[in-house]
């Protein structure tokens, strides 16, 4: 299983950290739209935010200060939220069976029902844009993904000499579960306590004392990576997120989640990995992969 290193500021320190997140937080069924508020005029709305408008719903496709959402496709669009054109009832853009095919050899843990689950952490993640950049963004997470976990079949980092050394205790919170508590778990294999704790914090759940949520729950794993995507930049200059949305192209999720081990001709193979796994999962879903595949 390929490892993570990625760069991340904690408390005004800057830290290398090796395995990396995957999805937290509580499993949910509800979708996105079950809790989307009816639109305010003058209410500031934030990229991906979800409302709903004369009995159907609208995702902002730009920040806006609360414009109509049927005055301009700039800042919004028709959101479906199962069925219609979505090709799963979750809305999410992957369906089951295209899940299924990307990760034919997958561990149980990691369950499409506990990704769905987890996408309310982010609803801006895989459905801002057209329908192409979401597809775009999903195969780019799920590939990274794909590459850190060895196809989905790791839930823990296989090194367990290693498991000692995510402790960092210039924390003033420390390692409250202990110095071996915090080795990389989930997708993206989050690690280090002040990951854990950064991550806990954003998701609402307390990781920190609890990491083991992370290789126990699938729902809090697939957070957590949507956390990371979402949110750091790592070792690059934008997040895994913002890379895709703004079609600056694969290769800066690559930077942003293990770029300082792999990117600027460090370890081809290892980027060429990632890439292939990309064009497959964009073949799967029938959409171009878009420009700098490579970092």
């Amino acid at each position: 299983m390929a490892l993570l290193a990625a760069v991340l500021v904690a408390t005004g320190l800057t830290v290398t950290l090796t395995p990396s997140a995957t999805a937290a937080s509580t499993a949910s069924t509800a979708t996105v739209c079950d809790t989307a508020p009816n639109w305010q005029q003058g209410v500031w709305y934030t990229t991906g935010n979800v409302v709903r408008y004369n009995g159907a719903y609208y995702i902002a496709e730009h920040d806006n200060p609360g414009y109509d959402p049927t005055v301009s496709t700039w800042y919004w669009n028709p959101h479906t939220c199962g069925g219609g054109g979505n090709p799963s009832p979750s809305g999410f853009v992957v369906s089951e069976s295209q899940f299924n095919q990307m990760f034919p050899n997958r561990n149980s843990f990691y369950t499409y029902s506990g990704l769905t689950a987890a996408l309310s952490a982010y609803p801006g993640f895989a459905n801002t844009g057209s329908d192409t950049v979401k597809k775009q963004e999903a195969a780019a997470f799920l590939a990274n993904v794909s590459h850190e976990t060895g196809g989905l079949v790791h839930v823990v980092e296989q090194n367990q000499a290693n498991y000692p050394h995510y402790c960092d205790w210039s924390q003033s919170y420390g390692c409250p579960a202990g110095q071996a508590a915090y080795y990389g778990r989930g997708p993206i294999q989050l690690s280090w306590n002040f990951n854990y704790k950064a991550a806990g914090d954003a998701l609402g759940i307390d990781l920190l004392s609890n990491p083991w949520r992370v290789q126990n729950e699938a729902a809090v794993a697939w957070k957590t990576g949507l956390w990371y995507w979402n949110t750091q930049s790592g070792p690059g200059t934008m997040t895994g997120h913002n890379a895709m949305v703004n079609q600056a192209g694969f290769g800066h999720t690559i930077r942003s989640i293990n770029g300082s081990l792999e990117c600027d001709g460090k370890n081809p193979a290892q980027v060429q990995s990632r890439v292939t796994k990309y064009q497959q999962f964009t073949q799967i879903l029938g959409v171009p992969t878009g420009s700098n595949l490579y970092c």
